[in-house]
């Protein structure tokens, strides 16, 4: 019997791309392919790339750069670039990194097997030439269900032809638009993608141009995909796409996530449901009180804020201002005092003045946000702002980006501290040893995996990986929160999330 193909997927980027990668594995698989953890283990490693910054554009580069050096060492024979980057430069990659054998777009994952086939026999698939995937579907919400189901649409592809008798683990068909997937990890939590693309025309952000206009998944696929995943031990699921306040526009319900989020909350053995990517210009109040008072629903807010000043966000194609956007914090806050709200900031935009400047300084401090991202604009190739004037010096960007990281350090930091005294619903994801002491780490509800703090139990003594635990926070490390672990701490169901 011929020894079986072997191939490793390697993830940089958001949790979409995680998505997308468990779904390029579960094709693998369905096709023999073996799955392996370390790209040095492996036939083929494939890199699902970013390229939504510089910073994560040059982490994809040398990623694969990484798995090239492995060749002529191991076993690895090709290296594979997919995802965001691939899609966006394509023919532009593949001349420029001739290290890659492979730069497959978006249209190559439906038969992602094939191609990695044909470039493990030592064929060449040429590299695809980028286009405006905006253009790909109707401008009309409406028209896009069903023209959608002729363009490739990672997280959501149909697959076809695949042999009945599926290997254990995979996740079934539960509609015609359900993608195939095989978890690449063993966490308690896990990301469902509940669109792709995005409608919004912000002039800094070149995602719409390569991952196209926004598309609804059907709420019976996203219901089905959660249950498989509470099937596989996933206790916390979190809704991405580039714009959830969006969902349901194209199904003819824009108030459809209000009604899909407490089926979810339903689903047996998922003890929380997060929501991330809202848009505050969006928020509707239907939809901040499903979010502040079901029972298993985060009550957390990822909102895109981007900067506060109303002529910077009238330069990037956005909506609000100071007061407005502490006017819909008081509105959260109001109904969940203890809810949890993080936002990303961009510092030196084109023609920001000093004025600006302070004015998001005045929001930031009266905000008191769980956790801040703060970035310094960089022109994106493609984008309305890459051709604006009154660019400030990098000096100037670099600047004010450290004033602005130093002051976000700190209100995080004070907010922790503010959270002294609360109890939390934390779910336990890691057990480990920290300086010779058992220690378990969790994420509370205001919480999300990766972008924010943690919180670190006094001792692991009787938690378990996945165990929804009720602790007071006792201090703070940093952005960080120290906890206690309550008499009695297993969470039922019915209060988890609130």
């Amino acid at each position: 019997m011929p020894e079986r193909r072997t191939v490793a997927l390697v993830t940089l980027g958001c949790a979409r791309n995680e998505v997308d990668s468990e779904e390029l594995a579960g094709r693998l698989e369905a096709d023999g392919w073996q799955l392996v953890e370390d790209a040095e283990d492996a036939d083929v490693a494939v890199v699902n790339t970013c390229g939504f910054v510089e910073a994560a554009k040059k982490d994809s580069v040398d990623a694969l750069l990484e798995a090239n050096d492995l060749k002529g060492h191991g076993r690895t024979q090709a290296v594979v670039a997919v995802g965001c980057m691939a899609e966006r430069y394509g023919k532009e990659l593949a001349e420029a990194l001739p290290e890659a054998d492979g730069v497959l777009g978006f249209d190559d994952y439906t038969n992602i097997s094939d191609r990695l086939q044909t470039i493990l026999n030592g064929g060449i698939h040429a590299a695809h030439t980028p286009r405006d995937r905006r253009k790909l579907l109707p401008i009309s919400p409406a028209e896009r269900q069903s023209a959608g189901a002729e363009v490739a649409l990672p997280g959501h592809g149909a697959p076809e032809g695949l042999p009945e008798d599926l290997p254990e683990g995979l996740a079934p068909e539960s509609g015609p638009r359900a993608p195939l997937r095989r978890r690449l990890g063993g966490s308690p939590v896990a990301s469902v993608k509940l669109a792709s693309g995005c409608d919004r025309r912000c002039s800094f952000c070149a995602i719409p141009s390569f991952r196209g206009a926004f598309i609804s998944r059907r709420p019976s696929d996203v219901l089905g995909e959660t249950r498989w995943l509470a099937e596989q031990g996933v206790k916390e699921v979190m809704l991405v796409s580039e714009n959830n306040t969006s969902y349901g526009k194209d199904l003819g319900d824009i108030r459809l996530l209000e009604t899909l989020l407490p089926e979810l909350a339903e689903v047996d053995g998922i003890e929380r449901v997060r929501v991330s990517y809202l848009q505050p210009a969006e928020m509707r109040p239907g939809l901040i009180d499903v979010l502040t008072s079901t029972p298993k629903i985060a009550p957390y807010f990822d909102l895109s804020f981007q900067h506060s000043a109303p002529d910077v966000l009238r330069a990037m194609r956005r909506f609000g201002d100071t007061d407005r956007f502490l006017e819909l914090l008081d509105t959260i806050r109001a109904k969940a005092p203890q809810a949890g709200v993080r936002s990303n900031f961009i510092v030196g935009f084109p023609g920001e003045t000093e004025a600006d400047l302070a004015e998001l300084e005045r929001f930031l401090t009266g905000a008191r946000l769980d956790a801040i991202g703060v970035f310094g604009y960089s022109d994106e190739e493609g984008t309305e702002a890459a051709t604006y004037g009154h660019k400030l010096d990098e000096d100037v960007v670099a600047a004010r980006l450290a004033r602005v990281s130093r002051l976000a350090e700190e209100l995080v930091a004070q907010r922790a501290e503010e959270r002294v005294g609360e109890t939390v619903h934390v779910l336990v994801e890691s057990l480990g040893s920290i300086d010779d002491d058992e220690r378990a780490v969790g994420r509370a509800e205001h919480q999300a995996p990766e972008t924010d703090g943690q919180v670190l139990f006094t001792s692991g003594e009787g938690l378990t990986v996945g165990r929804m635990v009720e602790a007071k926070v006792v201090g703070t490390e940093g952005v960080d929160l120290v906890a206690e672990p309550l008499p009695g701490s297993l969470v039922c169901t019915e209060e988890a999330g609130r």
